[in-house]
């Protein structure tokens, strides 16, 4: 099947009201184009330079997600193209993007980084720590929090990659309750081409796949 059709069907099994972000590192705009036509309505990228080059060709015609680590050096270009970062994980980057955003008079939608696998060498805030930051980055006026990210434990053990899953859901119920203001839980991203099915049947009402939907990095 073709990235069209791969796009088709990916979304005939989504839950209702589940987000489907087109994970597209390393991609031309053919190919991203060829996934809007079969329905893609957000394109995730992982560098801010590549998705330069893709977002002058392919444009506004679908939201623009940042799904990478984010380098401080590169934010200020990061806030032209985006619509929404999904990798905050400090509260310096949150302050960066905050400063860059006042300058253009945007106001970004973002998503904290959750380590849900506790893993030393990945990105993302130890769980037991979100609630602190959340709080903090809600202080600043020109980012809006709207949910969680997390990429789960770098493990093909489904049950090991469930647990990560279902944890970071209860944090994001918890963190709806509280009512933070400045604050809106709407959306936790969980889970890629390996493990969004997981994720979804614990609570992601956002996935962000690959593989899946363009074929095998060459």
């Amino acid at each position: 099947m073709g990235i069209k059709e791969n796009v088709k069907q990916i979304l005939s099994e989504l839950p209702p009201g589940a987000e489907l972000v087109a994970a597209a590192k390393t991609k031309t705009p053919q190919e991203i184009m060829e996934a809007v036509a079969g329905g893609v309505r957000i394109v995730g990228e992982n560098y801010v330079q590549e998705a330069e080059a893709v977002i002058q060709v392919v444009g506004s015609k679908v939201a623009w997600h940042f799904i990478g680590h984010l380098q401080r050096n590169k934010v200020k270009k990061a806030v032209e193209l985006f619509d929404m970062i999904e990798t905050v994980d400090s509260l310096e980057l949150a302050a960066e993007i905050d400063k860059r955003c006042s300058q253009s008079g945007k106001m970004m939608p973002v998503l904290i980084e959750v380590n849900s696998g506790r893993e030393v060498q990945k990105a993302g805030v130890m769980p037991e720590e979100v609630l602190g930051l959340i709080k903090a980055v809600a202080e600043l006026k020109n980012i809006r929090v709207e949910g969680l990210m997390t990429m789960g434990s770098a493990t093909v053990d489904a049950d090991e990659l469930r647990k990560n899953f279902r944890e970071t859901k209860q944090l994001f119920d918890q963190l709806k309750q509280l009512q933070i203001p400045n604050v809106e839980m709407k959306y936790l991203s969980m889970g890629m081409t390996d493990s969004y099915k997981i994720a979804l049947e614990e609570g992601a009402n956002m996935v962000r796949i690959g593989s899946k939907i363009f074929g095998a990095r060459g």
